[in-house]
């Protein structure tokens, strides 16, 4: 097997077919038995959708005329991120690369002679790169103008920040064990961790580690999860006998995490559009030994399935552009559009003001995105409050993330945190 040649498929049908990274490689590696080859093979496929708008630039400047062949051209962006990213030894990458060329002469002297003259003048190429925004803080145009005007002194943190390697953080159930406890456990296995201070569920892994080395984790002590989503439970504030509502609830971390929080809830209801995610929810919070009624409905249409009982908290987990997630997901840049968000915000409205009228009488709704976009964020909150004269903001009052207009915004990065937006809201 080729692992360079697979990797490029991967990569292909992302930028051909407009496939996820995570659908294309979970295609792919079913045929790949050797766990030293999937990791490679992954590696290489994020790695030229994390860099892609740099290393195509760097192609289009080696290249006399644009490449038709998407394969051919994955290969070649594959070559070049060996040559500037992995410590594969040069002499290797080259000829590994061209060998995945397979029976196309005409491909393993293009790639060979691309590759080779990278190496010649990788130093004026870099230079060159450099020069151009894109390429530089390998972001798409649009996405670049739209973080600077949103985020002017935070915009070259949250390009560095998309472009890391993302932390493992771990969401420690705190009915079970607490925060000092399971930090001690994981010395006891020699992995090294430490332990988030704002949060107290939260514990970041100094190198990632397969979950079935995290003790505990079948018996549900833990689960993984990123900080800033962990907030949400904290932030509902749920009290013993609420009735809770998780609308857009997949793939159910935060379900899992207010029935951990709260235990004594007269009834969390999780509500996701998808079938195949609501499965995942129920996977999740089987392993935790948790329940929710679960509902496969559209939550921008409760009339059919809500049953007419009010809850006193909401959660609004809303469809977002996912921006605050790219270094988890790097295929988000090259599949995510500008043309994508007015969409959304007009999905993330239509489901707040459906939802609004299930919330009580001084109940409160947290709504929820993982983007770092105003349009998505403060200003959808400015909007249905003006909207509302029955709704009101309850600040948050934190040590983390940016105060805005409305909400609260935490930057990527920020405490090994991804980026995320919260704003409550209370019915008068």
């Amino acid at each position: 097997m080729n692992t360079r040649l697979v990797a490029a498929k991967v990569v292909a049908r992302v930028l051909q077919d407009g496939q996820s990274l995570t659908v294309a490689l979970e295609l792919a590696l079913k045929s790949v038995e050797s766990v030293k080859d999937r990791a490679f093979i992954q590696a290489i496929c994020y790695g030229v959708c994390r860099y892609f708008y740099r290393l195509d630039f760097i192609l289009n400047e080696l290249l006399a005329k644009p490449l038709k062949d998407q394969d051919i051209k994955a290969l070649a962006l594959i070559g070049l991120y060996q040559l500037k990213y992995m410590r594969v030894k040069p002499h290797a990458a080259v000829s590994e690369t061209v060998f995945a060329a397979g029976k196309k002469p005409w491909a393993k002297a293009l790639i060979n002679a691309l590759l080779r003259s990278y190496l010649r003048d990788q130093e004026g190429l870099e230079a060159k790169a450099d020069q151009v925004k894109s390429a530089f803080t390998s972001h798409p145009n649009w996405l670049v103008k739209q973080v600077e005007q949103d985020w002017p002194e935070q915009a070259q943190q949250i390009f560095h920040e998309n472009n890391q390697l993302p932390p493992m953080t771990l969401r420690i159930n705190l009915a079970r064990i607490s925060q000092a406890q399971y930090l001690q456990a994981l010395a006891e296995r020699e992995i090294e961790a430490k332990a988030v201070s704002f949060c107290p569920s939260a514990i970041v892994l100094d190198k990632p580690v397969m979950v079935d080395l995290l003790p505990g984790f079948t018996e549900g002590w833990v689960s993984v999860q990123d900080a800033a989503a962990q907030l949400a439970a904290v932030l509902l504030d749920v009290q013993i006998g609420n009735r809770v509502l998780d609308v857009c609830a997949a793939p159910g971390g935060k379900a899992a995490h207010i029935l951990e929080h709260q235990p004594k809830l007269k009834e969390l209801v999780a509500v996701d559009i998808d079938m195949s995610r609501m499965q995942r929810v129920d996977d999740n919070l089987q392993r935790l030994k948790l329940s929710a009624k679960m509902i496969v409905g559209n939550a921008a249409s409760p009339k059919d399935w809500w049953d007419g009982q009010l809850f006193e908290r909401i959660l609004l987990d809303a469809p977002c552009s996912a921006l605050g997630v790219i270094r988890r997901h790097p295929d988000i840049k090259l599949l995510r559009r500008a043309g994508d968000i007015k969409p959304l915000q007009e999905l993330q409205q239509s489901i707040m003001q459906a939802i609004w009228p299930l919330l009580a009488p001084g109940g409160v709704m947290l709504y929820a995105t993982c983007s770092i976009l105003k349009q998505e964020n403060e200003l959808q909150i400015k909007a249905f409050l003006m909207e509302h004269p029955d709704a009101v903001e309850v600040p948050i009052e934190a040590d983390w993330g940016v105060s805005g207009s409305y909400g609260r915004q935490i930057i990527t990065g920020e405490s090994s945190m991804d980026g995320f937006y919260y704003a409550r809201i209370r019915k008068k």
